[in-house]
């Protein structure tokens, strides 16, 4: 088995595939006269201004024959398969389920009497079936220019995708008492995770499991010897939401694959529930990979956190609402500094490597943005339509202006650097900087004085306490994950989509990070409050 970076890399690609010079996106196929479309800088750096296909859901397979009048059947049965979620029952085909240990009548955890069966006081209708599923796509698009369509075919064909409901089974495949779970929390702090850490504690103790441990440090703690596993119990967890961080610690990369299920082995773990975003879900699927060819009974469920947004498939991950909402005190501070200025620029960095959520919500939420710019969306500086000049107006008619910027934006501009961190991600060079020095450098050059504050929060946002949006998508997520392992499922991480609770399989959420669709109604929506124009 190779190291967990190297199963973690290949799946953190980002889609660089040009529109102008092929007629198929990952398997779909245009007519000429939809291609005409996409000719030009314009079109294809903007990903498809006026046609967007659902690349999500087209990624992993073959290119589609729209010709075969059966098409839209195979198309759903083949999303069908791929959205199946593993099972335990695929390996093991005599497990044996048993009645659920989870049932909010019996009001107390599983005591030892029951150990042969785990009868509940009265029939509770709480459950969720196994067959329940939830719509993916809710808007059906009439059109493929219609703003943010995501079309299968180039007639924008309704196709309905189904994927599976998250909740407590009836039937389950652990018994409490055999189970030993483990909790692990990757990557870099994000608000929430200690909420999601507490609720999966308290949820595993109502199941009546009595062996519940944490991993510190990330993936790291499965190896490193100097670090031991920390004992876990509702009374340990209890106030733990109250701060930001993780109890447990965070770290990026790891021990290999191998020497990771190796420990699980040799520490009896059979539960593993891991926090993190697509990296740490590439190394929790090759996990579950691992476990299968050992035939291990164990279930590996993830959690998908990550500040960004950037989880494909998913209205939200947990931290995001917290983020967009602290950066709100760094944007008043900028426009504050800005205002009071003689000329005064502020700029504001906030996080996002890939895409631009975090910048693109915060600038629609405070009104007090001027420029919003975001990694999905090409700009230039300089030029009679780039940003300066843009500047140079707003001083000259408002007399300030504040920019947002998300941290992945712009990095054409700056040296490449080739340095990674411990995930494999690209260092990236410091664009609110760089933007900040371009600004006084061009304002020189006119004799026009400028004062610009530059403000970088990622920190101070990452690291506080989850808001209320975001402590109740956190308990959820944390209970659910619990009821997902113990129905069986393995390979999964859980989500929220259209507003309903999911379970989806991990390769069909980590392909590539979700990114911000610049024919977004959102999108437009920013540029409706910022009254920025193109600076291209």
């Amino acid at each position: 088995m190779g190291t967990l970076s190297h199963a973690i890399t290949p799946k953190l690609a980002l889609p660089g595939h040009d529109f102008s010079s092929s007629s198929s996106y990952y398997g779909l196929t245009f007519p000429s006269y939809l291609n005409s479309r996409f000719q030009g800088s314009n079109s294809t750096t903007r990903l498809a201004k006026k046609i967007r296909v659902s690349a999500e859901s087209a990624k992993h397979r073959p290119a589609i024959d729209f010709s075969d009048p059966d098409w839209k059947s195979k198309f759903q049965n083949d999303f069908e398969t791929r959205f199946n979620i593993p099972h335990i029952t695929d390996v093991f085909d005599d497990a044996v389920s048993i009645p659920s240990t989870f049932c909010l009548r019996m009001r107390t955890p599983v005591s030892e009497e029951f150990a042969r069966g785990y009868p509940s006081d009265e029939e509770w209708h709480g459950y969720i079936n196994k067959n329940d599923r939830v719509l993916l796509k809710v808007i059906r698009y009439s059109s493929p220019t219609s703003a943010g369509a995501e079309c299968i075919d180039p007639d924008c064909t309704w196709v309905e995708q189904w994927v599976h409901r998250a909740g407590p089974r009836e039937k389950i495949y652990f018994r409490p008492e055999e189970v030993k779970a483990a909790i692990v929390t990757c990557g870099g702090l994000c608000p929430g995770l200690n909420d999601v850490i507490r609720q999966i504690v308290i949820t595993l103790e109502i199941y009546g499991v009595k062996k519940i441990v944490g991993i510190p440090f990330g993936y790291r703690g499965f190896s490193a010897k100097e670090l031991n596993e920390m004992p876990l119990s509702r009374k340990v967890v209890q106030n733990i939401h109250l701060s930001g961080g993780s109890l447990l610690g965070v770290s990026r990369g790891g021990p290999s694959i191998s020497e990771i299920v190796d420990s699980m082995e040799e520490r009896g773990i059979n539960m593993l529930f891991v926090l993190g975003g697509n990296g740490t879900h590439a190394g929790a699927n090759a996990i579950h990979i691992e476990c299968r060819t050992r035939r291990m009974k164990v279930a590996v469920v993830g959690v998908p956190k990550t500040i960004d947004n950037d989880i494909l498939l998913m209205d939200k991950t947990f931290g995001f609402d917290t983020a967009v909402e602290e950066a709100q005190r760094a944007i008043n501070s900028a426009y504050i500094e800005a205002h009071s200025a003689y000329h005064g620029v502020g700029i504001v960095k906030l996080m996002g490597r890939s895409s631009g959520f975090i910048a693109m919500h915060a600038a629609l939420s405070s009104g007090q943005i001027d420029i919003c710019l975001i990694p999905e969306v090409p700009f230039n500086l300089h030029g009679p339509h780039g940003v300066l000049r843009h500047l140079k107006y707003l001083i000259e008619t408002k007399g300030s202006a504040v920019v947002c910027v998300a941290e992945g934006a712009g990095q054409d501009f700056l040296q490449k650097t080739n340095a990674k961190d411990a995930s494999g991600n690209v260092v990236f060079g410091d664009i609110g900087v760089h933007i900040q020095q371009e600004i006084k450098k061009a304002f020189k050059a006119i004799s026009v004085p400028v004062d610009v504050k530059y403000i970088d929060p990622t920190y101070m946002i990452r690291a506080c306490r989850a808001n209320a949006s975001d402590g109740i998508l956190c308990t959820v997520l944390g209970q659910n994950a619990v009821h997902g392992a113990f129905a069986g499922y393995s390979g999964i991480t859980v989500g929220i989509c259209n507003t309903h609770y999911v379970y989806l399989p991990i390769p069909e959420v980590i392909s590539y990070p979700r990114l911000v669709d610049p024919n977004s109604r959102m999108w437009h929506r920013c540029l409706t409050s910022t009254g920025q124009p193109d600076f291209i």
